[in-house]
């Protein structure tokens, strides 16, 4: 259920206050997040699902929030802030699923193991309007967060710079080009 096996270094901080460093370890499939002031130390804290507790991993923030899901849900988890822009913030969030496992049927059948599966999910959010929404990795989805004048330069941006939707660096990329070329709403 973990996004990693092991606790990574973070910093802690407390609205902008900085608390210090601690090494964490992100449970998904419960968004827990379990800290530690060394990674050594016996026994563990879980942080407490605080809006105003930010945790910063290898420089983004990671922190408890409300957001809206494509099925227009009102969910509360973490997300880390991949592009803090003028008029867009980026979000990603990491989920894990749960399979259980199955016996096998008879002899011809292989038994099927437990497993859990990570994916990603991306959240965007304009300026000035107070919801995070999930943002699916489609050209057509994209182009819907800007406005239609816009949507050529973003298109021919895509296109000459060869960008994929399902990497984390080119959506980065693409989501500082929106930001650059929108007009903040009104």
């Amino acid at each position: 259920p973990y996004t990693a096996d092991v606790y990574q270094p973070a910093e802690l901080f407390y609205k902008d206050e900085k608390v210090g460093p601690v090494f964490y370890r992100y449970n998904a499939l419960n968004e827990e997040i379990e800290i530690k002031e060394t990674p050594t130390q016996e026994g563990l804290r879980g942080l407490s699902r605080d809006k105003n507790i930010i945790l910063k991993v290898d420089g983004n923030p990671m922190r408890f929030m409300t957001f809206i899901d494509k099925d227009g849900k009102t969910l509360n988890g973490y997300l880390t802030q991949l592009v803090d822009g003028e008029n867009f913030d980026l979000y990603k969030r990491t989920r894990v699923k749960f399979t259980e496992g199955s016996k096998a049927a008879n002899s011809f059948v292989q038994a099927t193991p437990s497993r859990f599966t990570q994916f990603e999910e991306y959240y965007i959010q304009k300026a000035g309007v107070e919801r995070i929404d999930e943002l699916v990795p489609k050209k057509g989805k994209l182009y819907n967060q800007i406005s239609q004048d816009q949507r050529a330069s973003l298109k021919a941006f895509i296109k000459d710079n060869d960008l994929d939707l399902d990497s984390d660096k080119d959506l980065m990329s693409i989501i500082l080009f929106m930001d650059r070329n929108s007009e903040p709403e009104s």
